[in-house]
Order: structure tokens, then C-alpha cells, then sequence
């Protein structure tokens, strides 16, 4: 297993590096700096601004040269309020994962369950029903969605019963600071937001590999040797049905660091998506170059360990 895990760690290195080529040159070509910190000012002033950002040499020197600060931590100020770039970048990481790892221990449980049950049970009253559901979950935008929350639990709710538990906007309410019941009321809307299309995904992919476990024939010889049917299901079916789900799971949690875009601008979150809209808006070059390179860097973190997942989930894959 250390072998295999060394193995995959060293072709994780060239992708980084691939991978930080490809951001710095989309956002490099993209956006001109000098340009949005001071339009309509002299040409010699533009130019001498260059200089003093560095955008006047190479880009192989300027990519080396902002990779090597990236990598010790130093990653700049911003362009329109020339304050360090990380608090404000560490804060919108750690807002999104609190929303992130909510959302996510809420759609992956009802989905892995949902999918497994379907599959236990196919063709019945219950596999029907969640299939059905799974398909109208699948045609609902969490944009569309999110806007159906609010006007539901917040604003019908306070017109029927005076007072609601729930929330449109924010992370706590005025007065009201840190990781609380009060929180946790504004987290449960932008939650279910989230998780309405991803329960339909996962209960999907679940009922599909555990669909195609079930009938294999290791599962038949278990049976045959007198093992019980939970053990069947938990310790050799579900193991098994986990490996393609392991995958989709991986990638689904690397984009939760590229912040939830549309949820986030609806319920006012401020997370990595709303931090990308307003540096995008601002067009500030070193807000968004980081940004990109912190949401690659954890898809291939996590595909990583996905793939180190898969050698625990499967030995076989070991071998290769």
C-alpha cells in the first residue's frame, strides 16, 4: 500500500505543475492589471506601473517569479484596496467549507442510502418512488431552487405563523457571531439548495454500481458459504459499489473549494464563489490568480485521494 501510495503522490507532481502553467496563463491572458487599477491616467504612468508589478518582463519570469511566492505563502495584495490578499481569501476558504462539508454530509448520506436501498429493493414501491423523485431533483437549478426555499420557509412562513427558524441571507444574525444554533438556522436553506441535485446524483450512482455488485458472482459464492445477508451487503457488496461513487465523490469535493457560485449569491454566503465574483467584477489579477490555483490544487489533492481509496476499497488495484 506505501508503494502504491508513493506512486501516486509522484505523478501528482507533474500535474501541479501542468496545472499552475495552465491557470497563470488563462488568467495572465485575461486580465490587464495595470489597466484596471488606474484607466484614464498617462501612457508613462501605465508604463511605470508596469514596472513596478513586474508585468514589463517575461512571462516565463513572471510565472516563475509569482509560483515562487505562491509557494512560500506570500500571495500579494489586492489591487483595489491593497490589503494582503490571504485573510480575506482564508476567511471565504473556511466559510465555504463550513457550508461545504454541511451540504455535503447531508446529500451523501440520503444519496449512498437512497441508492442502496433502491438497489436491495428494485422494482419496488420504494425503488419507483425515489426514481421518480431522483429525476425531478436532476431538473431543479439550485438557483431556482434556492429562491423556491426562501419564498416557502421565510417569506410564506412568516405570513402564517408570524415567525420563521430560517433565513434568506448571511451567516449569523446581526449581534451574533461564531459556529452556533444560530448558524447552523442560516447554513439549512443554502444547504438543501445544494444537495436537492446532488442526493438525485449520488442515489443514481449508488443504485447503479450497487446494482452491478449485486449480481456478481463473488456475491453468489458469499451466500453460498452460509454468510449473512447484512454482512453481504455491508462488508463485500457495499465496499465494492463505493469504488465508482469514491471517484464522483473526490471531484464533487475539490469544486466545493471553487466556492458554490450561484448558492452563494442568492443566500449573501461569503465564501470562495461570491470572493471570485467581486475580484472577477473588480477584475483584480491577484485575488483571482490564487483563487484559481487553490481550486486546482484541491481537485488534484482530492483525486489523489481517490485514488489512494481506491486501493483500500479495492486491493486488486494495487497491482497495477
Amino acid at each position: 500500500m506505501l508503494r502504491f501510495t508513493a506512486k501516486r503522490l509522484v505523478l501528482s507532481i507533474p500535474i501541479l505543475f501542468i496545472a499552475s502553467v495552465l491557470v497563470f496563463v488563462a488568467v495572465k491572458s485575461s486580465t490587464d492589471p495595470s489597466a484596471v487599477r488606474a484607466p484614464g491616467i498617462r501612457a508613462e504612468d501605465i508604463l511605470r506601473m508596469r514596472r513596478e508589478m513586474g508585468l514589463d518582463r517575461s512571462n516565463t519570469s513572471q510565472y516563475f517569479t509569482w509560483l515562487g511566492h505562491f509557494l512560500t505563502g506570500d500571495l500579494g495584495s489586492s489591487l483595489k484596496t491593497n490589503l494582503p490578499i490571504w485573510p480575506d481569501l482564508r476567511t471565504a476558504i473556511w466559510n465555504t467549507l463550513q457550508l461545504g462539508a454541511f451540504a455535503f454530509v447531508i446529500y451523501i448520506t440520503l444519496g449512498i442510502g437512497v441508492g442502496m436501498i433502491s438497489a436491495y429493493k428494485q422494482y419496488s414501491w420504494f425503488d419507483t418512488l425515489t426514481t421518480s423523485t431522483s429525476f425531478l431533483g436532476l431538473s431543479l437549478p439550485p438557483a431556482f431552487f434556492g429562491l423556491i426555499l426562501q419564498l416557502v420557509f421565510v417569506l410564506s412562513w412568516q405570513d402564517h405563523f408570524g415567525e420563521t427558524p430560517f433565513f434568506t441571507s448571511r451567516m449569523n444574525s446581526p449581534g451574533i457571531d461564531g459556529f452556533g444554533r444560530d448558524r447552523l438556522m442560516h447554513m439549512i436553506l443554502p444547504a438543501a439548495a445544494i444537495a436537492v441535485q446532488q442526493v438525485a446524483v449520488y442515489s443514481r450512482y449508488m443504485r447503479s454500481s450497487m446494482l452491478e455488485v449485486l449480481n456478481s458472482d463473488f456475491l453468489r459464492t458469499a451466500r453460498a458459504k452460509g454468510i449473512s445477508e447484512r454482512r453481504v451487503l455491508i462488508r463485500h457488496a457495499l465496499r465494492n459499489a463505493l469504488i465508482p461513487v469514491t471517484t464522483f465523490a473526490a471531484i464533487d469535493i475539490g469544486t466545493i473549494m471553487g466556492g458554490l457560485v450561484i448558492t452563494e449569491q442568492i443566500f449573501e454566503w461569503p465564501g470562495m464563489g461570491k470572493y471570485f465574483l467581486d475580484a472577477f467584477r473588480n477584475g483584480d489579477y491577484f485575488q483571482v490568480l490564487p483563487w484559481m490555483m487553490i481550486v486546482v490544487l484541491a481537485v488534484i489533492v482530492l483525486n489523489l485521494i481517490a485514488d489512494i481509496l481506491y486501493g483500500v476499497l479495492d486491493p486488486r488495484i494495487r497491482l497495477d
